[in-house]
């Protein structure tokens, strides 16, 4: 009650059993329990536009937008389960709905769905995973546990899970559309949707705003609509458009048709249907036929009879019109089906046998890309990013306008286990510190993957420089490799090794978040596999661990090493790599001097030294406090 006045209740009966009080669960469930604690209703099982982690999403619920911020009427937009058994976004208008997520121009199969599981069940659990009976599956960009997660069908049309962050703002981790302007309704009927470069509404010319406060409503014409149209006119429409075939002209409509079904003739219908024929069609004619003669986009001149052509011809005439039919129907079909599998034999030659099953179980978590597209995309792989080991990185730009990494690997017969590697563990890895990858080619003797473009290029390209890289830039990139390495060892599905931790593997985005980059060399194995040995040695001298060269169980260690190298040279600010692999035996002995003074210095307590061993540019106690955690944490005591 609110201010003496009923605004809800529910629909429990007032008996002995009946609800005695309502209580509200950690989880955000709202419940009403009789005296003997049974629930008799809970606010989980009728979700409005909102769903909560570990709140069951079946095929009897649905979420439904609001009309606006701060507007909590029922809105246009919905996320539902159809009766193909697929989790979908339609828009239902005032005048029309419509269905565009996913992709309503591809089938279901390709758009990484399947409609053969009937239960129609999905769930949204604690970690930020959400996983759909339809074989839908994504996560939050920021994974894990101890955080606070909803996902909310917004009242602009877009489905997003959002996250609580530190500071107490809600921050969107994942959406279904990544353009806005995808969202059909979005700007109403007669209204265009642009980028200018934000998101705006426009109406077509001629056209004014309904609502300028609810663009779904649309535009309406300044004109006075008027549906008159002179006979002429209606015959010059036909003309204009080849998928007309014949029109009606009755009291100063136009009713162009452009496929002739259900034929009829009869007294009560008022007016005649003008057929479009080319002119050396050889016909009867009747003295009634009254036949005129106009342009065509295809033959110079054709025949426009009235309903008297309809006369029954010979029933002689009819079968062979109705065998000419059918023959060119058969003729149809047989050049389709022929040239489906040609087409399907010819994608099949060149690609090795023993991967086609393997393409199959994953084209349904990523896009399959076709060679030609990253070709147009690439500008024929104009703009080479970086070249490693296992192939060559290219910039490109997608149809949607989303800039990506293209990763052309060098050679099939040496990349076909590096490329499987990649593929197969890439549905599983979705971390914010870890370099998102779209999807991949296998087209002939291509093989290629296509990654989200990091702005800033690779580590090393910022640490060895003369360019001073700040303290707090190094403190927040040495902690975010971290984060990528505790999720590839601790929390991904499968324990994945990189195996190849390196500056030139570490990319930074545009706020100089580091992003780990190349599974190309990524070993899995069974977790807790300890005594798991790789077939051949991986990785980058000098920041390869003891194991490989002394034939060792590889273990998650081996990264460790890796980036305990790498964290050297973040705080030394040098390549500490170099001097131990290249061939100078005196470095190597000034290192190992190094590493053996640091461990001396910080068990005695002796803080002095360090600015005269680390960089110059690093000057004030806090950054020589952060310098000593940091060597505390290189050298364990």
């Amino acid at each position: 009650m609110l201010d003496g006045k009923i605004v809800w209740e529910s629909s429990t009966n007032s008996t002995p059993t009946g609800a005695e009080r309502a209580e509200l669960m950690n989880s955000g469930n709202l419940v009403l329990k009789n005296p003997l604690g049974k629930i008799l209703w809970q606010s989980f099982d009728f979700p409005t536009d909102t769903l909560l982690p570990n709140q069951p999403f079946t095929k009897t619920m649905k979420l439904t937008s609001s009309l606006g911020r701060g507007n909590f009427g029922t809105g246009y937009f919905s996320f539902y389960f159809d009766n193909d058994n697929v989790l979908r976004l339609i828009y239902y208008g005032p005048d029309i709905s419509s269905v565009y997520w996913p992709g309503p121009g591809l089938s279901v199969y390709q758009n990484g769905r399947t409609d053969y599981n009937s239960s129609r069940i999905a769930v949204f659990d604690e970690m930020g995973n959400f996983v759909s009976s339809d074989d839908l599956i994504f996560s939050a960009s920021d994974m894990g546990a101890r955080v606070k997660r909803r996902l909310t069908m917004d009242y602009d049309g877009n489905l997003r899970l959002y996250s609580l962050n530190s500071t107490g703002s809600w921050v969107i981790t994942w959406q279904a559309l990544a353009q806005q302007c995808r969202v059909h309704g979005i700007c109403g009927r007669n209204g265009i949707c642009v980028y200018t470069p934000e998101l705006k509404c426009s109406c077509l010319p001629g056209y004014e705003v309904v609502d300028t406060s609810n663009w779904n409503k649309g535009c309406k014409p300044k004109f006075k609509p008027t549906c008159s149209q002179s006979q002429r006119n209606c015959t010059q429409l036909c003309v204009e458009d080849c998928r007309c075939e014949a029109f009606v002209y009755r009291g100063q409509k136009c009713y162009t048709k452009g496929a002739l079904f259900s034929g009829l003739r009869s007294p009560t219908i008022e007016g005649s249907l003008y057929l479009r024929l080319p002119e050396p069609l050889s016909m009867e004619t009747s003295p009634a036929a009254n036949l005129t003669v106009f342009n065509s986009c295809r033959t110079n001149a054709v025949k426009i009879g009235t309903s008297s052509m309809y006369d029954n011809p010979s029933k002689r005439v009819r079968w062979v019109y109705l065998y000419s039919f059918a023959a060119a129907i058969g003729a149809v079909e047989f050049l389709f089906i022929l040239s489906g599998w040609w087409l399907l034999f010819r994608r099949s030659q060149g690609v090795a046998a023993p991967l086609v099953d393997k393409y199959r179980l994953i084209s349904s978590n990523f896009r399959m890309y076709l060679y030609a597209e990253l070709k147009k995309a690439t500008r024929n792989f104009k703009e080479e990013l970086g070249r490693g080991g296992s192939g060559t990185v290219y910039k490109g730009v997608l149809a949607d306008e989303r800039v990506v990494a293209v990763k052309a690997l060098a050679d099939i017969y040496q990349a076909e286990e590096v490329f499987w590697a990649e593929v197969s563990t890439i549905g599983k890895i979705n971390h914010m510190n870890l370099v998102r990858t779209w999807g991949f080619c296998s087209e002939g003797k291509h093989r290629l993957l296509i990654s989200e473009y990091v702005e800033n290029g690779s580590l090393d390209k910022h640490l060895f420089p003369p360019n001073f890289l700040g303290w707090k830039v190094r403190f927040k990139i040495a902690i975010g490799i971290a984060k990528g390495l505790a999720y590839l060892h601790h929390e991904c599905l499968e324990w994945v090794i990189h195996c190849d931790v390196k500056p030139e593997n570490i990319l930074l985005d545009s706020n100089f978040e580091p992003k780990i980059a190349d599974f190309g060399l990524a070993k899995l194995f069974q977790r807790g596999g300890l005594n798991a040995v790789s077939s051949h040695i991986r990785g980058t001298k000098g920041y390869m661990a003891p194991e490989w060269a002394m034939n060792l169980s590889i273990t998650a260690k081996v990264d460790v090493y890796s980036y305990g190298v790498v964290l050297l040279e973040i705080v030394k600010g040098i390549r500490l790599s170099n001097r131990v692999v290249e061939n100078a035996e005196e470095e190597e002995a000034e290192m190992k001097r190094f590493v053996r003074i640091a461990k001396r210095k910080i068990q005695c307590g002796e803080d002095e030294w360090i600015e005269d061993m680390w960089i110059q540019d690093w000057k004030g106690s806090s950054a020589g406090t952060k310098q000593q955690r940091w060597l505390r944490l290189v050298f364990p005591v």
